[in-house]
């Protein structure tokens, strides 16, 4: 069994570092490194869904030999979405589980245009959401390093437009996973996942806000892990 995790806006596969530990044997973790950052740094950004729900389906392939999960935080919960519908249409491959995190369901998300704003509307932006990428920002060095891809995930996820939801439902079951003060997705928005799968969709509110992942890491891991 192979978990694929995928990062929230201007996140990196490390933010899943220590996720291995607390699986089964059974369970290998893989985490995804969009382009732009950490060892990938000098690549392009792709700054729109298709183009790297694409690429992160493509890198797929060679890993389908065993069933395969997919886990979301934010930006991470619409690529996987997208990643999970690509699998069934291109691979006949039926992810066992669709795990999504602090996003509100596609077809269901306030529009926003953070990614026309100045940099120190986005870094504003960042910042009331907290997580890693907030104190990170604070190092002007690593601010420069970090600042086109933080931009280029904010442009590919406020332009995201999906396809009707009635054409555009997986048939992996959803569990959902939302911080109870996360400004960025009300419970009434998050449910909406449920419309995206001919399955069973189940929600569940960890106490937090849009990092809550970061402060109950064993607990939503274990929670993961009861259903692989």
């Amino acid at each position: 069994m192979r978990l694929v995790c995928l990062p929230h806006a201007g996140g990196a596969p490390t933010a899943f570092l220590g996720w291995q530990p607390l699986l089964p044997d059974h369970v290998q973790v893989l985490a995804a490194c969009y382009p732009g950052r950490q060892y990938r740094l000098l690549e392009p950004c792709l700054p729109s869904m298709n183009p790297m729900a694409d690429a992160i389906t493509a890198a797929m392939a060679p890993y389908l030999d065993l069933p395969i999960a997919i886990f979301g935080h934010s930006m991470g919960s619409a690529i996987g979405y997208e990643v999970a519908l690509r699998l069934e249409q291109r691979h006949g491959v039926r992810p066992v589980q669709l795990f999504v995190s602090g996003r509100a369901a596609p077809h269901r998300v306030t529009p926003t245009a953070v990614h026309e704003d100045s940099d120190a509307a986005l870094l504003a932006q960042v910042r009331s959401l907290g997580g890693t990428e907030s104190a990170v920002l604070e190092h002007p060095e690593l601010r420069e390093l970090l600042l086109p891809s933080l931009r280029a995930d904010y442009t590919l996820i406020e332009t995201y437009r999906p396809a009707p939801s009635q054409a555009r439902t997986v048939g992996a079951p959803i569990v959902g996973f939302l911080g109870d003060t996360d400004p960025a997705c009300t419970p009434e928005q998050f449910d909406s996942w449920s419309e995206l799968t001919t399955d069973t969709f189940e929600s569940h509110i960890y106490p937090g806000g849009h990092f809550f992942l970061t402060d109950h890491e064993k607990d939503l891991v274990s929670d993961i892990a009861s259903r692989l």
